[in-house]
């Protein structure tokens, strides 16, 4: 049995280990530093309080059961040793016939400090969790302060990236400003807050049709949202939001939705590492300068696909595929058959902007759709990608409560007191007694 080892739990890794189950030739296990796979594309319906955790994530250990070929190792990965093919986590090390990095990216902050520590990111579970208790709490604070300046800069939030998470998000919170907030803050009553989208490009949607940039747009602005475009964020400090041109707004909210970027790790040569710091893969997802490390997904930048010479989109559609034909590949590799190459089937793009209000557009053949059947199709397409039927259920069951409600009850700063901790304490009478602060 060959011993391949994915790290990277996404839609790439998930679907590779999925399709290399049953399989006697390999001994797969799946490494991931969390112990749950998620679906990206509904993270800011958790961070505004429309969706629960549970809805978009599932264990991998109750996803892989019954799998007798496929195990998980909950671990961080911390290097790797090419040359006695092994690989070294926090928590030990395993040893690889196979490795497959599917490790997706990362935030990216553009090198500018302030960004990085006073910004809030929306690329992960915990980042959307985050983001929805530190929205409610600003909330709650703007109903307390009488100092106008603190409530508007309490009220005001910044968008920052005009992809699919900053329209999504954008157009979430502008409906929740209508539909909810006065209800829930009858204290604001009167206050004029704002929220800004804004992009350093000149269009929202960049690799859309014109079409889907125009009524994005329009619908963004319908729903009160002040869209600015080449407006390159420089810096946020002291509550300032700086453009590059010089122009700045002052808020105490900035969501961080303007790009990603890989991340290096130790023990893969430079060399093969390209634009974005993705990994430099061949047509067979191998990984340029080794022998027996592949990448796919996000991290994998292949540039052999004629349709896409400078790279396939970010994208889960491109995940998925990767997954599925590496592991083609590799049964192939077994017997000693000839090796298919990747080419991507672009499926389309879409985004949601607000209740009835999305963006489609179909490459093959060429179609464009707006409105209230493009909103259609993104909720049915969202739907049956979630990876499980359980999880299906409880969306749908919970976006006919927000249909019908235009409401949702999920609202809730719920974590952990950050400076919980156990400590000794030595007194005359106990020479040591626990107490818990």
């Amino acid at each position: 049995m060959k011993k391949i080892v994915i790290i990277g739990g996404g839609f790439a890794g998930v679907n590779l280990a999925n399709n290399l189950s049953g399989n006697a030739d390999f001994k797969v296990t799946l490494v991931d530093k969390n112990n749950y796979n998620f679906f990206p594309p509904l993270l800011y319906q958790v961070a505004t309080g429309f969706l629960e955790v549970s809805n978009i994530s599932y264990p991998f250990r109750k996803l892989l059961q019954g799998k007798e070929n496929v195990n998980f190792r909950l671990g961080e990965l911390l290097k790797l040793v090419p040359g006695e093919n092994k690989i070294v986590l926090n928590n030990g090390e395993l040893s690889y016939d196979y490795l497959v990095m599917a490790t997706g990216t990362e935030t990216n902050y553009f090198g500018i400090e302030n960004i990085r520590k006073n910004a809030q990111p929306m690329k992960t579970l915990h980042d959307a969790i985050n983001l929805r208790n530190f929205m409610l709490q600003k909330s709650e604070e703007a109903t307390l302060t009488t100092n106008e300046d603190e409530r508007r800069k309490l009220t005001t939030i910044v968008v920052a990236g005009g992809g699919p998470t900053g329209v999504e998000v954008a157009g979430m919170l502008a409906e929740m400003r209508k539909n909810i907030g006065l209800k829930d803050y009858p204290e604001l009553t009167g206050l004029e807050s704002k929220i800004y989208l804004v992009d350093g490009g000149p269009s929202v949607l960049a690799p859309m049709s014109k079409a889907s940039q125009r009524y994005t747009h329009d619908s963004l602005v319908e729903l009160g949202v002040d869209v600015k475009y080449n407006k390159q964020v420089i810096n946020y400090e002291n509550d300032l939001v700086t453009f590059a041109d010089g122009e700045t707004i002052e808020t105490k909210i900035l969501i961080w939705a303007a790009g990603v970027t890989g991340k290096m790790t130790d023990g893969i040569p430079l060399e093969s590492y390209g634009r974005g710091r993705r990994l430099l893969v061949n047509a067979f997802n191998k990984v340029e300068g080794t022998e027996n490390i592949f990448a796919i997904g996000d991290i994998a930048l292949q540039t052999s696909d004629q349709n896409f010479p400078n790279g396939h989109p970010q994208v889960a559609q491109v995940a998925i595929q990767h997954g599925k034909l590496l592991a083609q590949n590799l049964k192939a590799m077994q017997k000693n058959k000839p090796l298919k190459p990747f080419a991507y089937h672009d499926k389309g793009s879409m985004a949601i902007i607000g209740r009835k209000k999305a963006v489609a557009d179909l490459p093959k053949p060429k179609l464009h759709f707006s409105g209230f059947i493009a909103w259609f199709m993104w909720l049915f397409v969202h739907l049956v990608s979630l990876i499980t039927v359980p999880n299906r259920v409880k969306t749908l069951y919970n976006w006919m409560i927000a249909y019908f409600t235009k409401d949702q009850a999920m609202r809730m700063i719920i974590r952990p007191t950050e400076n919980a901790r156990v400590e000794a304490v030595k007194t005359p009478e106990e020479p040591k007694l626990m107490k818990v602060a």
